[in-house]
């Protein structure tokens, strides 16, 4: 009880948003706005990814669950030990579940490239993400071996401090990304650089680095993202949104976004929420594989992986709940930064266009796919924010 009043506790605490509670969000009618042509193209390209998600999701339960249920014929073939076995079957089940994933992203490859959304060519495609690939595995080897030695030693006590552990690896990714990332070069131009300097004073923050990430060769789509802990933090544009069809406006409006993410502590947060789903996610995986034995015993790594992916899926909805949260917020203090509401909705029609985004998604796929709110929603924001200027 302690510890679910702790977990209650921590969620109350990183709950909170500098988004006023009485803000109302008029409607947007996304027809005028966008255009109804390009609103049906864009819930015309959305509605296969919809599918091949759900598809996936299929494919990759029915074969861990099958890998959980015979697995177990692979621990008396090894002769690696126990927790060599363990991270040995970890390891294979990783492999499977790739192999699983890969029909369903070239499938929806194909359909960006289909769309003119993607240009990158099929071999680019099948090799871009080996870094990250290898990343998984490295960290699945670590987690299982950490979490297996401590099972084995301390028997089903084992799942609160395995969560730390859970938490420590995602600490530690987290802070040291941008100092594995070779793939951008620092920003350039002079007119960001110097709203950089004016929004971080503004926002309370020291300096921080603003990196190109070169994408156009590949994609017409546009995006911005802020990462790292502490010293590691930093900004990357993707080079699209730094150029036509996107205007100053809308790029001052995209840089105090990304900047308000590290205003708010929204990556430190992150981890918080982070830990606070994998407190309970370490006591299903210790009470689901007692019957193999416990995490200290090989046989129940299959197993775990299939709780694991369930786990993931059920806490999807509420995840993306909280990642929207955290970008409602980013641009409400971008909009206290820029004062600049029609930049904003600006921007989200730009995006609307560039990247044929659905601006008012179904509710079920918000639940599924959606980690920031609708375009509509943060254009009725802007709106919001005007009224009250």
């Amino acid at each position: 009880m302690l510890t679910v009043a702790l977990l209650l506790l921590g969620a109350f605490l990183l709950y909170p948003t500098a988004v006023p509670d009485d803000l109302s969000l008029g409607r947007v009618d996304v027809d005028s706005l966008f255009g109804a042509h390009l609103v049906e193209r864009a819930r015309r390209y959305e509605r296969f990814f919809y599918v091949d998600w759900l598809l996936a999701e299929i494919a990759l339960l029915v074969t861990l669950w099958i890998y959980a249920k015979r697995g177990v014929r692979f621990v008396a073939e090894s002769s690696a030990g126990p927790i060599g076995t363990g991270m040995l079957l970890g390891m294979l089940g990783l492999a499977i579940a790739w192999l699983v994933h890969v029909p369903f992203a070239l499938a929806a490859h194909w359909w960006q490239r289909r769309w003119d959304q993607n240009d990158l060519s099929y071999l680019d495609w099948l090799f871009q993400d080996w870094a990250i690939l290898a990343a998984q595995f490295l960290s699945v080897c670590v987690a299982l071996f950490i979490v297996m030695g401590l099972a084995r030693k301390l028997g089903d006590r084992w799942w609160l401090p395995g969560a730390a552990v859970f938490v420590g690896i995602a600490a530690l990714f987290s802070f040291v990304a941008p100092y594995l990332d070779f793939t951008t070069t620092p920003l350039k131009d002079e007119a960001l650089l110097a709203s950089a300097r004016a929004d971080e004073a503004q926002l309370g923050l020291g300096h921080i680095p603003l990196r190109v990430e070169e994408v156009s060769s590949d994609t017409d789509e546009a995006n911005a993202y802020a990462f790292g802990l502490g010293p590691s933090r930093r900004v990357v544009f993707w080079d699209t949104i730094l150029s036509e069809p996107f205007t100053v406006e809308e790029q001052k409006v995209v840089l105090a976004h990304e900047l308000a993410h590290h205003s708010q502590k929204h990556l430190p947060k992150g981890l918080g929420w982070f830990a606070i789903f994998a407190i309970p996610g370490a006591w299903l995986l210790m009470w689901t594989t007692r019957r193999r034995g416990g995490m200290g015993a090989p046989a129940a790594v299959p197993l775990a992986l299939f709780v694991v992916a369930a786990f993931q899926l059920a806490a999807t909805p509420l995840q993306n709940h909280i990642s929207s949260r955290m970008e409602a917020e980013a641009d409400w203090k971008a909009l206290e930064v820029t004062h600049d509401p029609a930049g904003l909705e600006a921007l989200m029609i730009t995006l609307g266009e560039t990247g044929l985004s659905d601006p008012d998604p179904p509710r079920l796929a918000e639940l599924a796919f959606g980690d920031h709110p609708s375009l509509a929603a943060r254009i009725a924001m802007a709106r919001a924010f005007a009224l009250r200027r």
